[in-house]
């Protein structure tokens, strides 16, 4: 049984950098998607998981989960884009919100439209 813990602890850094990889890969094809480049910042959101949050050149935005801080961390340093430290002023100002985002905030705070098939 000591192998198989000894073995487990080998593995887990080559499982991260695995991890790592993919959201890096993600990361890229996103960038690529809206506008050729993307910038992140990251934020612990629950149980050590870390958001990346993303935001395209054209002002599109998405989020990736990463299990930890470190694997966030080295994705977006494998994707080579830019981490601020926080998601307001420079890059909440690229943000570019469209009308399914404007209707669902209304609808939610304010009895705006709703989406088909909402009750």
């Amino acid at each position: 049984m000591a192998d198989d813990t000894k073995q487990a602890a080998a593995d887990a850094p080559q499982a991260d950098n695995k991890r790592a990889a993919k959201l890096a890969k993600q990361i890229t094809a996103f960038a690529k998607s809206h506008g050729g480049g993307a910038e992140g910042q990251l934020a612990h959101i629950a149980r050590g998981t870390t958001r990346i949050a993303l935001v395209g050149a054209n002002g599109e935005w998405g989020n990736l989960v990463a299990r930890d801080m470190e694997t966030a961390k080295e994705a977006a340093r494998l994707a080579g884009i830019t981490l601020h430290d926080d998601f307001d002023g420079e890059l909440a100002a690229k943000v570019r919100t469209g009308p399914y985002e404007w209707s669902r905030m209304a609808g939610i705070q304010i009895g705006g439209p709703r989406n088909p098939g909402d009750n």
